[in-house]
Parts: structure tokens; sequence; C-alpha cells
């Protein structure tokens, strides 16, 4: 008699922009199948931070459980290869409950890690990174990339020119590693096991998504973004990694007087329509997206999900 063929149990990936509605979307599944929500999304791993990362509500959490969420120090800092050991060990103990992880967020680099596995670079090193921060600080916040850009030219333009822990990641690599990053992150990967895993895409009409984009930057500031990022900066200064992020970098040019509340406002809102372009480039690189043409609180597209997934 021929054995039986074993299947590996089912992952659920719910990626996409900024706004696209990626939160409404997994819990709409979790709550349909029982599964569990595990977050990749950089920001939303930082304690403290809760108004300008668009977290799950509190309310929203009780409606499945959730993961890797307010799991970081504000003053620390993930790696993608210890966000993807970290996500890893969670989908086992999700998968050892006989329940569905659904993996939901927007940050390109941290899904690639956890599915694909990155590349061994090569060692850190502190002597080197504090060059790079003092050379970023005394030539400007766009040093870094302009320098990333002159070694690896794709890898610069993958990485937001705002981001300096992976900016100076991606230079650290090129400098010590004997290729550019962008060929090593092809090199010796450790794709994740265990699992069919099926990605869902949200890709609405731009227009709509900017128009949700600007609206949801608009209720970020009136429910107290820039109070919170006040006491944020009291409390940890500029030692808080998450304080150059969307909505918060804008909030701390606020406070410093570099801008007035309405140019504060629309800078954030113009930041978060391009990160949206960028993450929606990111991810049309990934294989095998089924991409779902709306946003994810709609109930058509929420229907379409679950007949993808046969739950």
């Amino acid at each position: 008699m021929e054995p039986a063929l074993t299947v590996n149990p089912l992952l659920l990936v719910v990626l996409g922009p900024t706004g696209s509605g990626k939160t409404a979307l997994s819990l709409a599944l979790a709550e349909h199948c029982g599964g569990e929500i595990v977050n990749c999304d950089s920001v939303a791993m930082y304690r403290e931070f809760e108004i300008g990362t668009a977290k799950p509500s509190v309310k929203e959490r009780t409606r499945a459980p959730h993961h890797l969420f307010d799991c970081v120090e504000p003053t620390s800092y993930m790696t993608a290869g210890e966000y993807a050991r970290q996500a890893r060990a969670v989908l086992q103990e999700i998968k050892s409950r006989g329940c569905l992880p659904i993996v939901v967020g927007g940050t390109g680099l941290y899904l690639r890690a956890l599915l694909d596995g990155l590349f061994p670079g090569p060692q850190r090193s502190e002597e080197l990174r504090d060059r790079l921060r003092a050379r970023a600080k005394q030539r400007g916040a766009a040093y870094l990339s302009r320098l990333l850009a002159r070694l690896d030219a794709n890898a610069s333009r993958q990485i937001h020119a705002n981001d300096t822990p992976k900016l100076i990641r991606a230079i650290e690599v090129c400098l010590a590693a004997p290729g550019k990053m962008t060929e090593l992150w092809q090199q010796g990967r450790d794709p994740l096991q265990g699992f069919r895993i099926l990605r869902l895409g949200l890709t609405p009409a731009r227009a709509a998504l900017y128009d949700r984009i600007n609206r949801r930057a608009e209720k970020m500031f009136a429910e107290g973004l820039v109070e919170e990022t006040r006491g944020l900066l009291r409390k940890y200064g500029e030692a808080a990694t998450p304080l150059n992020s969307l909505g918060y970098k804008q909030a701390v040019q606020l406070l410093r007087g570099e801008l007035d509340a309405p140019a504060a406002l629309a800078a954030a809102q113009q930041a978060h329509r391009n990160y949206a372009k960028r993450q929606l480039t990111w991810f049309r690189r990934e294989p095998e997206v089924l991409w779902l043409e709306g946003f994810g609180d709609q109930r058509d597209i929420q229907q379409q999900a679950l007949a993808a997934a046969n739950l």
C-alpha cells in the first residue's frame, strides 16, 4: 500500500500598502477559522508607540490571538533576521496547536526574511556603525542613502532614505563582503519549511487608497499623535528608534518648530502616500501573490480571500 501523503498546514500572508485594510482582512479571516495573527510591521513591534502605528486596537485584539506586537523596547532595534527567528518560532507554536497562522503587515524585508530567509552576511561592526551615524549627523539624513547608491544602486532603491538602521547594515555588508548586498541576498537563504503559503495581496484603486491614507493621517494628528510624540521625546530623546518613522518624524519636526501644524500634516500624508507606492513596488516582486482589488474591510474582498484559502 502506498504511504499517505502528508500535506503541510496552510499559512496565510496578508500583504499590501499602508491603509489598504490588512488588519480588517486578517481579523475577518482569523474569526472565520480560529486563526492567530502574527505581526509583520516593524514599527508596530515597539512598545509605547500607539497612535502613529495603526496597530490593532485593544478591542480588535480581543477578536483573535495576536503575536509580535509591543515586544521591542523603544530604544532597541529589531533586525530582519531576528524578526524571522522569532516569527518562525511563533508559527511553529501556532502550528502545534492546530491553528491557522496569519502573517499580516507591510514591512517587505521582514516578510522576505521570514518566508525566504536571509543571506548569512558579515558580522556587525559597531566601530563602522558609529562612524556612519556620526557622518550622517554631520552631512544630513540623505548622506547614507547617497553612499549606498554608489556602492549598490539596487539596494539603495529598496531601502527608504530615512531608514538609518537598514542603510547602515547595507553599507556595512557592501564594505565587508565580497560583493553587492543585492547579490548576496540571493545566496545561502533558508526558506521557511513545513507550510503551504498563500499570499493575499490588497491593491485598492490608487485614488481611493491615497484618500484613505490622507484621512487616516488627519485622524492620527487629531487623536494626539503630537502629544504622544512629545511624551516619547521627553522620556527617551532621540534614542527612540521609531521616532524617525512616518508620522512621528513629522510630529517631531512640528515640536521642534521646523514645520507648522498644517505643513506637518501635509508632510505626513505625502510620506505615507510615497511609502504606499514603494510597498506596492516591493510586493509586486513577491512570488505567487493572489491580488485582491479592493480594501480589506470590504465584505466582497473578505469573501474572495476566504474562497481562495478554501476556508
